[in-house]
Protein backbone atom coordinates (compact mmCIF):
# COMPACT_ATOMS: atom_id res chain seq x y z
CA UNK A 1 0.00 0.00 0.00
CA UNK A 2 1.39 3.43 -1.06
CA UNK A 3 2.45 6.01 1.77
CA UNK A 4 0.21 8.26 0.77
CA UNK A 5 -3.04 5.96 1.06
CA UNK A 6 -1.71 4.92 4.57
CA UNK A 7 -1.69 8.49 5.44
CA UNK A 8 -4.98 9.36 4.03
CA UNK A 9 -6.64 6.07 5.72
CA UNK A 10 -4.95 7.17 9.06
CA UNK A 11 -6.66 10.61 8.80
CA UNK A 12 -10.06 8.98 7.69
CA UNK A 13 -9.58 6.74 11.05
CA UNK A 14 -8.78 9.45 13.07
CA UNK A 15 -12.04 11.34 12.19
CA UNK A 16 -14.07 7.89 12.68
CA UNK A 17 -12.72 8.11 16.01
CA UNK A 18 -13.61 11.78 16.49
CA UNK A 19 -17.78 11.21 15.40
CA UNK A 20 -17.79 7.88 17.30
CA UNK A 21 -16.32 9.02 20.56
CA UNK A 22 -18.15 12.72 20.47
CA UNK A 23 -21.08 10.56 20.11
CA UNK A 24 -20.92 8.01 23.00
CA UNK A 25 -19.56 11.17 25.10
CA UNK A 26 -23.18 13.15 24.09
CA UNK A 27 -24.55 10.11 25.02
CA UNK A 28 -23.62 9.99 28.25
CA UNK A 29 -24.28 13.56 28.99
CA UNK A 30 -27.05 14.06 27.83
CA UNK A 31 -28.73 16.86 25.57
CA UNK A 32 -29.38 18.80 29.19
CA UNK A 33 -25.11 19.18 29.27
CA UNK A 34 -23.78 22.49 28.93
CA UNK A 35 -20.36 22.45 27.07
CA UNK A 36 -19.71 26.05 27.98
CA UNK A 37 -19.24 24.96 31.64
CA UNK A 38 -15.77 23.48 30.81
CA UNK A 39 -13.46 24.36 33.40
CA UNK A 40 -11.13 27.23 32.54
CA UNK A 41 -7.94 25.05 33.41
CA UNK A 42 -8.85 22.74 31.38
CA UNK A 43 -9.45 24.84 28.28
CA UNK A 44 -6.18 26.72 29.21
CA UNK A 45 -4.46 23.45 29.44
CA UNK A 46 -5.44 22.22 26.11
CA UNK A 47 -3.76 25.31 24.91
CA UNK A 48 -0.74 24.64 26.16
CA UNK A 49 -0.51 21.08 25.03
CA UNK A 50 -1.45 22.34 21.65
CA UNK A 51 1.02 25.00 21.20
CA UNK A 52 3.81 22.86 22.99
CA UNK A 53 3.18 20.32 20.61
CA UNK A 54 2.93 22.56 17.68
CA UNK A 55 6.79 23.87 18.81
CA UNK A 56 8.34 20.21 18.89
CA UNK A 57 6.67 18.48 15.70
CA UNK A 58 8.19 21.97 13.97
CA UNK A 59 11.44 21.10 15.58
CA UNK A 60 11.41 17.83 14.30
CA UNK A 61 10.62 18.78 10.36
CA UNK A 62 13.34 21.15 10.67
CA UNK A 63 15.88 18.35 11.88
CA UNK A 64 14.89 15.93 9.24
CA UNK A 65 15.05 18.39 6.48
CA UNK A 66 18.60 19.90 7.83
CA UNK A 67 19.49 16.51 7.96
CA UNK A 68 17.79 15.33 4.09
CA UNK A 69 19.65 18.71 2.91
CA UNK A 70 23.06 17.68 4.33
CA UNK A 71 22.43 14.04 2.73
CA UNK A 72 21.88 15.77 -0.35
CA UNK A 73 25.17 17.83 0.23
CA UNK A 74 27.13 14.74 0.61
CA UNK A 75 25.65 13.21 -2.24
CA UNK A 76 26.95 16.24 -4.49
CA UNK A 77 29.93 16.21 -3.07
CA UNK A 78 31.25 12.66 -3.52
CA UNK A 79 29.72 12.74 -7.25
CA UNK A 80 31.88 16.03 -8.07
CA UNK A 81 34.95 15.13 -6.37
CA UNK A 82 34.78 11.21 -8.94
CA UNK A 83 34.41 13.78 -11.87
CA UNK A 84 37.35 15.59 -10.76
CA UNK A 85 39.21 12.42 -10.77
CA UNK A 86 38.00 11.58 -14.05
CA UNK A 87 38.32 14.66 -15.77
CA UNK A 88 42.25 14.94 -14.25
CA UNK A 89 43.19 11.53 -15.32
CA UNK A 90 43.27 13.47 -19.27
CA UNK A 91 46.99 14.34 -18.66
CA UNK A 92 47.86 10.88 -17.86
CA UNK A 93 49.40 8.17 -20.83
CA UNK A 94 47.15 6.37 -22.52
CA UNK A 95 46.94 2.85 -20.10
CA UNK A 96 46.65 4.68 -16.92
CA UNK A 97 44.09 7.03 -18.13
CA UNK A 98 42.04 4.49 -19.38
CA UNK A 99 42.75 2.41 -16.16
CA UNK A 100 41.81 5.41 -14.07
CA UNK A 101 38.61 6.31 -15.73
CA UNK A 102 36.99 2.62 -16.20
CA UNK A 103 37.15 2.15 -12.74
CA UNK A 104 35.86 5.19 -11.62
CA UNK A 105 32.69 4.29 -14.63
CA UNK A 106 32.87 0.68 -12.57
CA UNK A 107 32.27 2.30 -8.94
CA UNK A 108 29.57 5.12 -10.19
CA UNK A 109 27.79 2.58 -12.55
CA UNK A 110 27.68 0.09 -9.99
CA UNK A 111 26.49 2.51 -7.07
CA UNK A 112 23.42 4.06 -9.83
CA UNK A 113 22.43 0.60 -10.61
CA UNK A 114 22.96 -1.60 -7.60
CA UNK A 115 24.05 -0.05 -4.61
CA UNK A 116 21.74 2.69 -3.93
CA UNK A 117 18.52 0.60 -3.89
CA UNK A 118 20.28 -2.03 -1.35
CA UNK A 119 21.22 1.65 0.64
CA UNK A 120 17.72 2.95 0.59
CA UNK A 121 16.76 -0.62 2.01
CA UNK A 122 19.20 -1.64 4.47
CA UNK A 123 21.17 1.52 5.30
CA UNK A 124 24.64 0.19 4.86
CA UNK A 125 26.84 -0.18 1.97
CA UNK A 126 27.60 -3.29 0.25
CA UNK A 127 30.95 -5.27 0.23
CA UNK A 128 31.23 -4.90 -3.76
CA UNK A 129 30.54 -1.53 -3.58
CA UNK A 130 33.71 -0.95 -1.24
CA UNK A 131 36.09 -3.17 -3.00
CA UNK A 132 35.44 -0.74 -6.18
CA UNK A 133 35.66 2.08 -4.61
CA UNK A 134 39.05 0.54 -3.27
CA UNK A 135 39.72 -0.12 -6.88
CA UNK A 136 39.66 3.65 -7.70
CA UNK A 137 41.92 4.60 -4.99
CA UNK A 138 44.63 2.05 -5.82
CA UNK A 139 44.58 2.90 -9.25
CA UNK A 140 45.14 6.17 -8.47
CA UNK A 141 47.87 5.64 -6.32
CA UNK A 142 49.39 3.84 -9.03
CA UNK A 143 49.21 6.23 -11.61
CA UNK A 144 52.77 7.62 -10.66
CA UNK A 145 53.33 11.07 -12.43
CA UNK A 146 56.26 11.21 -15.28
CA UNK A 147 55.76 15.29 -15.82
CA UNK A 148 55.40 18.35 -14.09
CA UNK A 149 51.96 18.34 -15.38
CA UNK A 150 51.06 15.05 -14.18
CA UNK A 151 52.74 15.96 -10.91
CA UNK A 152 50.15 18.80 -10.67
CA UNK A 153 47.39 16.61 -11.72
CA UNK A 154 47.94 13.78 -9.47
CA UNK A 155 48.03 15.62 -6.06
CA UNK A 156 44.53 16.85 -6.54
CA UNK A 157 43.58 13.30 -7.91
CA UNK A 158 44.50 12.32 -4.61
CA UNK A 159 42.71 14.81 -2.42
CA UNK A 160 39.91 14.57 -4.71
CA UNK A 161 39.72 10.48 -4.15
CA UNK A 162 39.76 11.43 -0.17
CA UNK A 163 37.10 13.54 -0.01
CA UNK A 164 34.51 10.99 -1.97
CA UNK A 165 35.82 8.70 0.30
CA UNK A 166 34.60 10.82 3.07
CA UNK A 167 31.49 11.49 1.18
CA UNK A 168 30.89 7.76 0.65
CA UNK A 169 30.96 7.12 4.41
CA UNK A 170 28.70 10.50 5.38
CA UNK A 171 26.43 9.15 2.58
CA UNK A 172 26.24 5.82 4.20
CA UNK A 173 25.98 7.52 7.87
CA UNK A 174 23.06 9.79 6.38
CA UNK A 175 20.71 6.57 5.13
CA UNK A 176 20.23 5.66 8.84
CA UNK A 177 16.73 6.99 9.83
CA UNK A 178 17.82 10.39 11.93
CA UNK A 179 14.56 10.11 14.35
CA UNK A 180 15.43 8.06 17.17
CA UNK A 181 12.54 5.15 18.78
CA UNK A 182 12.05 7.58 21.95
CA UNK A 183 11.20 11.03 19.84
CA UNK A 184 8.81 8.84 17.92
CA UNK A 185 6.99 7.98 20.56
CA UNK A 186 7.31 11.16 21.99
CA UNK A 187 5.50 12.54 18.95
CA UNK A 188 3.11 9.58 18.65
CA UNK A 189 2.00 10.17 22.32
CA UNK A 190 1.84 13.80 21.94
CA UNK A 191 -0.14 13.72 18.84
CA UNK A 192 -2.62 11.27 21.01
CA UNK A 193 -3.05 13.67 23.94
CA UNK A 194 -3.15 16.71 22.23
CA UNK A 195 -6.67 14.81 20.39
CA UNK A 196 -7.62 13.35 23.54
CA UNK A 197 -7.69 17.23 24.83
CA UNK A 198 -10.28 17.80 22.46
CA UNK A 199 -12.74 15.64 23.85
CA UNK A 200 -11.99 17.47 27.04
CA UNK A 201 -13.42 20.18 26.12
CA UNK A 202 -16.85 18.32 25.34
CA UNK A 203 -17.34 19.08 21.18
CA UNK A 204 -20.48 18.08 19.97
CA UNK A 205 -21.91 16.41 16.73
CA UNK A 206 -22.30 19.94 15.10
CA UNK A 207 -21.02 20.20 11.58
CA UNK A 208 -18.54 22.77 12.90
CA UNK A 209 -16.94 21.23 16.02
CA UNK A 210 -16.34 18.35 14.35
CA UNK A 211 -15.14 20.02 10.83
CA UNK A 212 -12.25 21.59 12.82
CA UNK A 213 -11.56 18.59 15.13
CA UNK A 214 -11.16 16.32 12.19
CA UNK A 215 -8.87 19.31 10.72
CA UNK A 216 -6.92 19.24 13.71
CA UNK A 217 -6.15 15.68 13.69
CA UNK A 218 -5.47 15.65 9.86
CA UNK A 219 -2.46 18.28 9.92
CA UNK A 220 -1.41 16.28 13.03
CA UNK A 221 -1.56 12.97 11.48
CA UNK A 222 -0.11 15.02 7.71
CA UNK A 223 2.95 16.44 9.73
CA UNK A 224 3.80 13.01 10.95
CA UNK A 225 3.39 11.67 7.78
CA UNK A 226 5.89 14.60 6.56
CA UNK A 227 8.82 13.53 9.39
CA UNK A 228 8.46 10.11 8.46
CA UNK A 229 8.60 10.25 4.52
CA UNK A 230 11.89 12.53 5.58
CA UNK A 231 13.04 10.37 8.30
CA UNK A 232 15.32 8.36 6.23
CA UNK A 233 16.93 10.83 3.46
CA UNK A 234 17.57 7.61 0.80
CA UNK A 235 14.20 6.44 0.83
CA UNK A 236 10.35 6.64 0.43
CA UNK A 237 8.68 8.90 -1.80
CA UNK A 238 10.83 12.03 -0.86
CA UNK A 239 14.26 9.96 -1.61
CA UNK A 240 16.95 11.04 -2.95
CA UNK A 241 18.37 10.01 -6.07
CA UNK A 242 21.47 9.79 -8.05
CA UNK A 243 20.81 12.36 -10.28
CA UNK A 244 24.11 13.81 -9.12
CA UNK A 245 25.85 10.72 -10.17
CA UNK A 246 24.01 10.79 -13.15
CA UNK A 247 24.71 14.29 -13.92
CA UNK A 248 28.55 13.86 -14.33
CA UNK A 249 28.39 10.10 -15.62
CA UNK A 250 24.86 10.00 -17.63
CA UNK A 251 26.23 6.53 -18.84
CA UNK A 252 25.94 5.03 -15.47
CA UNK A 253 22.24 5.30 -15.70
CA UNK A 254 21.72 2.83 -19.18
Amino acid sequence: MPPWLVMLAAVAAIGAVIYVTSGLIRRRLGDDDDPTQTPDVIEYMTMMIGVVYAIVLGLAIAGVWEARGAAQSVVDTEAQALHEVYERAEVFPGAERAAIRSSVDAYVTYAVRSEWAHVAEHHRPTEEGNRLFAAVRRTVQESEPRDELQGQAYAPMTDQVALADDARADRMAAAEPTMPGVVWFGLVTGALVSIGMVFALQIRRTPRELTVAGLYSALFAFLLYLIWDMDTPFSRSMAIGADAFLQHFPAAGT
